[in-house]
C-alpha cells in the first residue's frame, strides 16, 4: 500500500466542513465504543449501528455511509488491539479502549469524494459541504486507475489540512548488489555506528529546538484562557513541534535508505524502546533520537529492495569482545572496549555493531527477517 499525500488548499467555510467531518467521525467512533462497553457488541453490530446513528443525530447523517463505518472501524480496531493483548498474555497494561477526545482526520473508502482527471483537484460530494478542493503537491496521483485508491483520508495538522491517498500497489525497487553487510548499533552520542566504524552524528533536533520550545510554552502560558491570543500561541507552539517531527522524520528516512541502497544485508538488535524511555534520565534523549522511525524505514526500505533486515537479541552485544568472546563487563559510562584476554581495544558501538553482524550471519540470537532474502 502506498499512501501519497497532498497539502489542501480551501477556503474558511470549507476547513469549517471538514473540521465538522471530523467531529462526526469521533462522535461515532466514541459512540461505537460505548456500545462494546454497554453490550458487548461485534464488529457487524458496529457497522450496523451507524445508519442507527445516521437517523437518530442529524449531524450525524451528511457524513458519507463509508465514512461512518471507517469510523466504527476505528473503534474495533482499538477493541482489537486490546483483545490480542489479553490473548498474547502482554506483561503491563492491556491498552483497554478509551474515548478519544483529539482525534484529527477522517477517513473515507471508495465513495463520497470524487478526484478529477489532472490529480490536481479533489471534490467530496457526500453532505458535508466541503465541496472542491485544490492539492498542492506533487505526487502524480492521476497515474493511478481510481479502483487502485482505497481509502482518502482527510488530516488536520498545526499548518493546515492534507489529503492521503492509499493505493494499492507494490513498489520494488530493483537492488545493485555490493556483496556488503553490516551491523548497526543505535545510540545517543552517535546515531549509530555499524560495524565498519562509520558514524553518523545525531543531529538533536529536539534538543536543538527547545530553546524555542520553551520560550512559546512560556508565551502560552501567560495568555488569558479561550482568549484569541491564547489560540495563537498554541498554534506557534504546534507549528514549532511540527517542524521537529518532520526534521526527524527526513532525517530517519534519508538514512534508512542510504543505510539499504549500499548493503545487501543489515541487521540491528531487537531493543525494547517502550521499555528504555522508564529510564528518566535517558527518556527525552531517546525520543528525540527516533530509533523506532529509523528502524522502521530500514525494514520498509529493505522489503522494497528485497534484502534482508535481520533483527537479532540484544543481549551481552556491547558486553562481548568481537574479538574473542570474552565477556567484558562495563557501565554505560565506560566508551572503549578494551579486552583482556585477547588485547582488542575499540569503540564500545564499534564492538557492539560487529556483534550485532556476527550474530545475524551465524543465525545465533536471531529473532527474525524483516525483509525477504533474493532468490
Amino acid at each position: 500500500m502506498l499512501i501519497h499525500e497532498y497539502k489542501l488548499d480551501g477556503n474558511k467555510a470549507q476547513c469549517a466542513a471538514i473540521d465538522e467531518a471530523i467531529r462526526v467521525c469521533q462522535f461515532i467512533r466514541n459512540t461505537c465504543l460505548r456500545l462494546w462497553m454497554d453490550d458487548h457488541a461485534t464488529k457487524n453490530d458496529l457497522q450496523k449501528y451507524c445508519a442507527v446513528l445516521a437517523k437518530e443525530f442529524p449531524f450525524a447523517n451528511p457524513l458519507n455511509s463509508q465514512a461512518r463505518q471507517a469510523a466504527a472501524d476505528r473503534a474495533w480496531n482499538a477493541i482489537q488491539r486490546f483483545y490480542d493483548n489479553c490473548k498474547a498474555k502482554k506483561p503491563g497494561k492491556k491498552g483497554y479502549p478509551r474515548f478519544q477526545h483529539d482525534n484529527r482526520s477522517v477517513e473515507y473508502k471508495q465513495t463520497g469524494w470524487k478526484l478529477e482527471p489532472d490529480g490536481r483537484h479533489l471534490t467530496l460530494i457526500d453532505g458535508c459541504g466541503i465541496g472542491r478542493l485544490r492539492l498542492v503537491g506533487t505526487r502524480d496521483i492521476e497515474t493511478f486507475p481510481i479502483k487502485q485508491i482505497k481509502r482518502l483520508r482527510l488530516i488536520r495538522r498545526a499548518d493546515g489540512y492534507y489529503a492521503q491517498f492509499a493505493v494499492q500497489a507494490h513498489r520494488v525497487i530493483e537492488h545493485e548488489m555490493t556483496g556488503a553487510t553490516v551491523g548497526i548499533d543505535v545510540g545517543l552520542k552517535a546515531y549509530y555506528t555499524d560495524s565498519n566504524s562509520n558514524t553518523i552524528k545525531n543531529p538533536r533536533h529536539y534538543r536543538k529546538a527547545e530553546k524555542r520550545l520553551k520560550k512559546l510554552q512560556r508565551r502560552l502560558s501567560r495568555t488569558a484562557k479561550k482568549s484569541n491570543n491564547r489560540k495563537k500561541a498554541r498554534q506557534r507552539v504546534a507549528k514549532a513541534h511540527l517542524k521537529v517531527q518532520r526534521q526527524r522524520e527526513d532525517f530517519a528516512r534519508k538514512e534508512a535508505n542510504a543505510l539499504v541502497t549500499s548493503h545487501d544485508l543489515i541487521a540491528y538488535e531487537d531493543l525494547k524502546i517502550v521499555n528504555m524511555v522508564r529510564n528518566r534520565h535517558l527518556a527525552k534523549s531517546i525520543n528525540d533520537a527516533g530509533w523506532g522511525h529509523f528502524l522502521q524505514w530500514v525494514n520498509y526500505y529493505g522489503a522494497m529492495h528485497d534484502i534482508p533486515v535481520v533483527k537479532v537479541v540484544p543481549h551481552f552485544t556491547s558486553q562481548n569482545c568481537s574479538g574473542c568472546g570474552t565477556l567484558v563487563k562495563k557501565s554505560l559510562s565506560v566508551r572503549t572496549h578494551i579486552c583482556p584476554a585477547c588485547g582488542l581495544v575499540m569503540d564500545r558501538d564499534h564492538n557492539a555493531a560487529v556483534n550485532i553482524l556476527n550474530k545475524a550471519l551465524s543465525t545465533v540470537g536471531q529473532t527474525g527477517t524483516d525483509a525477504p532474502v533474493s532468490a
